[in-house]
Formats: structure tokens, C-alpha cells, sequence
């Protein structure tokens, strides 16, 4: 583990059923499928083989469709559930390795979770649920009422503080866990499908919220989600999960240009690449682009290799046939108007 890992998990498998361990010695040597270890070993695979690390202040995305095993996974990284195999590093710290009372510090000091449908106490207070991980810490009321407001504030509910859980709707409810979530201040943020539940107006909102309060926490976030734009508007990294396997990992731009299977690449069919594609996958080098059409033109108008599709349609509308990329400065390819014309059709690099 590097110094800006903060999640690394190796290998991890889980296996629910009697027979988990005869039945994973079996998928090993065997090779079985899914299908096959259900109806040989009456044993249900849930998570796969999975490896994959997570970087100080990233959101890491991980979908799939139901059943793909994205849920069961995030619970083994606090160990809600137990692997039946591999290895879970968190900060260095050997998570599978803990004694139960070191594992219920470790949860209550590093990691923060938000549940689909987050279980408020009910004999509390929306306040009281906010500040109850301060309490648990000992922090005086005082100042943990104090913190527990300003979370309160910021997922726009400060006016219900004094409401109990079956006051509010669902969606409310969802916004107090993340609200509690953020009061304890974790290192590391485990969120399962947070937002599901908001209209997509207070979605929207509270995506907008997290995505600014991660910017300035910089939280080291893992976010589960099934909704594929939610994971690419949030998401610096996404893994697509299927069977209980990590298909594809790597940036929404990686994946929607250059989908591993075709089970990603149907996933991935719908999303709009104007957000996603950036003007680094779209160009083509300068000496490529000299050798079709002479030497780059030196009053084209100059972009930075991050700058969106989108932003590149809108260019090639107003100026001549070339946009001409930077990094940090330095020219470093050459777009045209068939390069985008030809991205936006196919969704594949120029070759």
C-alpha cells in the first residue's frame, strides 16, 4: 500500500451457504461458474475475486446491475460481512485480522456508512441521530449539538432538529443518515445507494453538496450506485461489477470509449459522451496530423486536453478545421471537425 492508498483489498471472495469453503476450493480448481456452484454446493457466490485499491480523497463508483454483488462487496471493507477469502487493508491497518471491540473502535474512529434506507433511532431526535457518533466519542453535547446542526444545515433539513424519524419521509430520513455520516467526521465514507430514494430535483442537490463537500473534506469516498450517470458525474474512477466480478475499473471516459465486453459496453450505452470524452482521447498526434494536412495552423484556436465534447462541438461550429489541444502549455495534438464528428458517432479514439 502506497501512501495515497487508502483502500486496498486483495482477492476478496464471499460465498454465502454452509459449504463456502469447499465450494471456493472448487471455483478455484474448477473453475465453476455462478449456476454451477449454486445447484453443486447449494452455496451463492457474492463477490468474486475481487482486487482493487482506493486513492486518499477519491469517490470510487461501484455499480452494476441487482445482484452484481456491488453491495455485498462495500460491507466487507468495514467487515459487516466476513470474506470468505482475501485481504482488506484500510490505512495499512489489517481490517479482517481485528479483535471485535478493536473493530468497533476502528468503525466508530475511520469509517463512516450510509445505508439505501438508513435506520434512524427512533426514540431520538433528527439532531440526536446526527450527533450520536460525537456522543459516542465523548464529545461534549454542547459542541457535538453545535457540529451535528451544521450538518443538519447543509443537507437542508436544520428546521426539523427536533423532529423524530417517523416525521419525515423517506427521502428526508436518507438525508439525516448523511448528515450523521458526515458529523462523525470519517476518514473513509461508505455510501450504498444514498440518493436513490430524493426526487431528481434534491438529487441533483444533494449530489452537487457531496461533490463540493468531498472537494473541501476530501473524503476518500466509495460510492455505490446502480444509476450509471450518478456514477459519472461523481465518480473519479468507476468499477461495472457482474456476477460478483470487477468486469472494467477505470475513469467514465476510459469506459464509455473503450467498454471491455459487451456487457459494458450495453451498459454504457445511453450515457452521453458530451460530459464524459475529453479532448486527450478525441486528438490525433501532430505529426500525424501534419502528414495528411500540412503544417498546424498557427492562429487555431487552443483548448486544454481536459476540455469536454461538448465544449469541442461548440468550437468546431465558430472556427476552421482545427482546434489545437494543450498540456499545461505545451501542444500536444491537433483536433478536427471530422475527429469529433467521427467520436460522437462511434465513441472510439480516432485511429
Amino acid at each position: 500500500m502506497n501512501g495515497d492508498t487508502v483502500i486496498e483489498i486483495s482477492n476478496v471472495w464471499k460465498i454465502f451457504g454452509a459449504n463456502s469453503d469447499a465450494a471456493l476450493s472448487a471455483v478455484r480448481d474448477e473453475g465453476l461458474s455462478k449456476a454451477e456452484v449454486l445447484d453443486r454446493w447449494n452455496a451463492v457466490v457474492g463477490v468474486a475475486d475481487v482486487s482493487l485499491s482506493v486513492n486518499r480523497g477519491e469517490i470510487f463508483c461501484i455499480m452494476g446491475l441487482s445482484g452484481s454483488g456491488k453491495s455485498t462487496l462495500v460491507r466487507h471493507f468495514n467487515r459487516l460481512l466476513e470474506p470468505t477469502d482475501g485481504k482488506i487493508l484500510i490505512e495499512g491497518t489489517d481490517v479482517v485480522g481485528l479483535a471485535p471491540a478493536d473493530l468497533q473502535s476502528f468503525r466508530n474512529r475511520k469509517i463512516g456508512m450510509v445505508f439505501q434506507n438508513f435506520a434512524l433511532m427512533p426514540h431520538r431526535s433528527v439532531l440526536d441521530n446526527v450527533a450520536m457518533p460525537l456522543e459516542i466519542r465523548g464529545v461534549p453535547k454542547n459542541e457535538r449539538m453545535r457540529q451535528a446542526a451544521s450538518f443538519l444545515d447543509i443537507v437542508e433539513l436544520s428546521a426539523w432538529g427536533a423532529k423524530y424519524a417517523h416525521e419525515l419521509s423517506g427521502g428526508m430520513q436518507q438525508r439525516v443518515g448523511l448528515a450523521r455520516a458526515l458529523a462523525a467526521n470519517p476518514d473513509v465514507l461508505l455510501m450504498d445507494e444514498p440518493f436513490s430514494a430524493l426526487d431528481p430535483l434534491i438529487r441533483r442537490q444533494l449530489q452537487d453538496e457531496f461533490i463540493r463537500l468531498s472537494k473541501i473534506l476530501k473524503k476518500t469516498t466509495v460510492f455505490i450506485t446502480h444509476d450509471l450517470d450518478e456514477a459519472v458525474r461523481i465518480g473519479d474512477r468507476i468499477a461495472i461489477m457482474r456476477d460478483g466480478r470487477v468486469v472494467q475499473m477505470g475513469t467514465a471516459e476510459d469506459i464509455v470509449m473503450h467498454p471491455a465486453d459487451d456487457y459494458v459496453a450495453d451498459f454504457v450505452a445511453g450515457i452521453s459522451r458530451l460530459k464524459v470524452v475529453r479532448a486527450h482521447a478525441v486528438m490525433r498526434p501532430i505529426s500525424e496530423y501534419e502528414t495528411d494536412h500540412g503544417p498546424v495552423p498557427e492562429g487555431a484556436p487552443r483548448v486544454d486536453e481536459g476540455e469536454t465534447l461538448s465544449t469541442l462541438i461548440n468550437m468546431a461550429i465558430d472556427t476552421g478545421d482545427a482546434i489545437l489541444v494543450e498540456d499545461q502549455g505545451t501542444l500536444v495534438g491537433v483536433i478536427t471537425r471530422a475527429d469529433i464528428l467521427r467520436t460522437v458517432i462511434e465513441g472510439t479514439e480516432v485511429s
